[in-house]
């Protein structure tokens, strides 16, 4: 392959040859490591890890052949990467990408469109009208909502949190997007308990000083109680939390809506996986009243099974978003109405077509797709729980939708079976701390895991916790 020109730094007439070899080489090796991944230690071995700094060194003075770059990204990459893809990888919430949202991307890649204006993609622009149309159907919220395609759901909050600082403040008759935040009417912030720790991040970001927001306490599953709101006055924001990290739980969203909207506040929904149960039919009540609320934050990158960097703002109020986001120039279009103006939605302005990959998620699952999938995962969590609670262990949540917490005993022992687990390889879960007990959490989120995964991947964690707890018990191989 000729690489670029280390005299002229230009690249060769035969660009188009260029990419065939290269984009092939990548096909060639993206399907191995996708071939072999079910059979790979789940997490990474310490040999991988020690080889990295062969990617290192100085920087190349003169560019060097993209099919050799390619190879040693292969070789050294591709062994220190979490086996995610695979089924047996339950590490937090990280869902492995469907194969068409994979080649989608791809696709998307090899276009490489600037997503900020209509004119500079149509087809991102479409997409993303047409996505958040089947998004709001599915899971039930309004139709008319605006919505912007970020990383995750830690931009979604930021994002939807920027609409409604926007609203509340100017309900009271203080322009935010003008006069910023000094001097403007305090705005009461609550939020729960149990708030996944990127939702501070979120209102920190947005000048709402974490040691200025209200706590509510939580139930034993992490639930906020409405009962014990604080009063409310002036311009308030509520953030409630669908589907708890540790347990899965769903605040009470329909009931903290009727409160919080008596008084004139905005109520946001951190919904990165839970909002998601209003997919299926078994597990929607979870979610009750959730479309009452005035925004919310999601990810596709999680339970819908997308490739990373994907997570979807939502606001009812879609003038609000559209204030708190908006960017003017000369140089921009005028006809800004007319056409779906992504950058004008969003905190970003070039980025790529983060649309392209859910659409084909969606497109390839059907709406019957997505809530089998949701479901499959949740019975895949219930059979963790069952498994482990026969043996004795204890499961410390009600396991409602894909999440299960597990101690093994006191927490040094759970600790010594979470090592235990991440370093034998057939699967791979985190640990945590609930209600101060350590507990090791499951998350079930890949469309990869299948029944058999789960019974060996169950199968290894009894034999190592029996043999970390003093029991005898031969070490289960990975092979």
């Amino acid at each position: 392959m000729t690489p670029l020109s280390p005299k002229s730094g230009e690249l060769p007439d035969s660009n188009n040859h260029l990419y065939e070899e290269v984009l092939t080489q990548a096909a060639v090796l993206a399907r191995r490591y996708l071939q072999t991944i079910r059979e790979r230690h789940a997490g990474v071995s310490q040999a991988a890890l020690e080889r990295l700094p062969a990617l290192g060194g100085e920087m190349p003075f003169h560019g060097e052949d993209p099919l050799a770059v390619l190879k040693l990204l292969d070789d050294i990459g591709s062994p220190a990467t979490v086996a995610s893809m695979g089924g047996r990888f339950f590490g937090g919430v990280i869902g492995g990408a469907l194969p068409a949202s994979v080649a989608a991307h791809w696709l998307a890649d090899a276009w490489d469109q600037n997503a900020c204006l209509f004119d500079f993609s149509p087809v991102a622009a479409y997409l993303e009208d047409l996505v958040l149309d089947w998004v709001l159907d599915l899971l039930g919220l309004p139709p008319d909502c605006g919505g912007a395609f970020v990383t995750g759901t830690q931009m979604a909050d930021v994002t939807a949190l920027a609409a409604a600082r926007s609203a509340v403040l100017g309900r009271a008759g203080w322009d935010v997007e003008r006069d910023g935040l000094f001097s403007a009417p305090p705005v009461t912030v609550i939020i729960g308990e149990e708030v996944h720790a990127t939702m501070p991040k979120a209102l920190a970001l947005l000048g709402f000083g974490r040691g200025r927001v209200h706590t509510v306490p939580a139930d034993s599953q992490g639930r906020m109680k409405p009962s014990l709101l604080p009063r409310i006055s002036g311009p308030a924001i509520v953030c409630v939390q669908v589907g708890n990290v540790n347990t899965g739980a769903c605040d009470p969203v329909g009931e903290i809506c009727e409160i919080a909207h008596n008084v004139g506040a905005w109520v946001h929904v951190d919904g990165a996986f839970g909002l998601w149960a209003a997919v299926s039919p078994e597990r929607k009540c979870l979610v009750e009243g959730v479309g009452r609320a005035d925004s919310w934050a999601t990810d596709g990158h999680k339970w819908l099974n997308v490739p990373q960097d994907s997570g979807i703002a939502i606001v009812r109020d879609a003038e609000a978003l559209g204030r708190s986001m908006s960017i003017a120039a000369a140089y921009y279009p005028p006809d800004a109405e007319a056409k779906r103006q992504p950058m004008q939605l969003g905190p970003e302005s070039s980025r790529r077509a983060r649309a392209v990959e859910i659409w084909a998620a969606l497109r390839c699952l059907g709406k019957h797709g997505v809530a089998e999938l949701i479901d499959r995962t949740c019975r895949h969590a219930t059979r963790f729980a069952e498994g482990l609670r026969a043996k004795g262990f204890d499961i410390l949540n009600d396991v409602v939708l894909n999440q299960v917490l597990v101690s093994f005993g006191d927490d040094e022992t759970t600790a010594r079976v979470i090592d235990a687990i991440q370093a034998e390889g057939t699967c791979w879960c985190g640990g945590t701390v609930w209600k101060g007990r350590k507990a090791m959490r499951i998350s079930v989120s890949s469309w990869a895991t299948t029944s058999a995964d789960v019974e060996r991947s169950l199968e290894t964690i009894l034999a190592l916790a029996a043999g970390e707890c003093g029991s005898s018990s031969s070490k289960p191989s990975i092979a």
